[in-house]
């Protein structure tokens, strides 16, 4: 039972400031959540609850949904590095690896290629790597 995690994403009301919790059901059955950390009260709003998928990347960190992951690799046709950047996604009850430039290729399962990306930051606190993409 404690292998399931769960990521909490709050945006605090006064400043803007993103905070990130992490905790297991077990850790949350044990006590009141405002009693686990500040941010479980009226000072700050939730954005997100994400499930943590089972999977850690290339590096061993922990994967979660609306995580972004980095793929690189040597093109075998032109021997040029290639990186492509993908957008942790439930779909449909799967788990993908979301193209974030579709113009790219195709989205792939995150079960099949999940040790050969790294996190490298999640839609709330990097919004940056999303937004280059478009």
């Amino acid at each position: 039972m404690n292998s399931i995690k769960i990521r909490y994403t709050f945006r605090h009301k006064g400043s803007g400031n993103i905070e990130m919790k992490w905790y297991s059901i077990g850790q949350l059955e044990e006590r009141a959540a405002a009693k686990l950390s500040p941010v479980f009260s009226d000072e700050y709003e939730l954005i997100s609850r994400d499930l943590y998928t089972g999977l850690k990347d290339k590096n061993g960190r922990m994967i979660y949904e609306k995580d972004i992951a980095e793929e690189s690799y040597i093109n075998p046709m032109t021997g040029k590095k290639v990186v492509d950047r993908y957008a942790i996604e439930w779909k449909s009850g799967i788990l993908k690896l979301k193209h974030i430039d579709n113009q790219k290729g195709a989205d792939r399962y995150l079960w099949m290629r999940f040790d050969e990306v790294e996190v490298i930051g999640n839609v709330y606190q990097n919004p940056e790597l999303l937004e280059a993409a478009e």
